[in-house]
């Protein structure tokens, strides 16, 4: 089996486990598909696309960077709610992701993928480009920098096109 196979059972065995202990679940679910649903991620994620430019222009790019973030981040969700599934966990959406993707379900380019996926330690990586969306929410999010300067047009063009994807993923029959 596959990392991503692997982690996908044990995100839907944790969910699995805490449902069963009457809590709130912090992995992966199989649900009826929901295009409703889908859609209304889509609507969120186009919300927090246009929310990039904003912040940018009142002077709080720092921000810029989280929209950036959870554009691509609702992309997931909406195409894991075409297919079936609820996460509430980063590491599992993700992980679903390259499930779907490994299994021919979905088509899609292994950067947005990147672009969320936990880094291993020691790994290495550039920080702050828009292909590593994940480590540059983390630091704009928790670090003490309130201005990023270097990226802004480039996160939009990443994000744009990963809109483009998941519509097209939601949308397709």
């Amino acid at each position: 089996m596959s990392q991503a196979t692997n982690y996908v059972k044990f995100c839907l065995d944790r969910a699995k486990k805490a449902l069963q202990e009457g809590r709130k679940h912090t992995g992966l679910v199989e649900v009826t598909p929901d295009l409703d649903k889908a859609a209304r991620h889509i609507r969120k994620a186009e919300h927090n696309f246009k929310a990039i430019s904003a912040f940018a222009q009142i002077g709080f790019s720092d921000w810029s960077v989280s929209a950036a973030f959870y554009t691509t981040y609702h992309c997931f969700l909406a195409i894991l709610a075409k297919y079936g599934y609820e996460s509430r966990n980063q590491e599992c959406t993700v992980s679903a992701i390259k499930y779907l993707k490994e299994q021919g379900k979905i088509e899609l380019d292994d950067r947005f993928i990147e672009a969320l996926r936990t880094h291993a330690e020691g790994e290495e990586h550039l920080a702050h480009t828009a292909s590593d969306l994940r480590e540059l929410r983390e630091d704009f999010q928790y670090g003490v920098n309130v201005e990023y300067r270097i990226g802004i047009e480039q996160l939009q063009k990443t994000c744009a096109e990963m809109l483009e994807v998941a519509k097209d993923e939601v949308y397709r029959k």
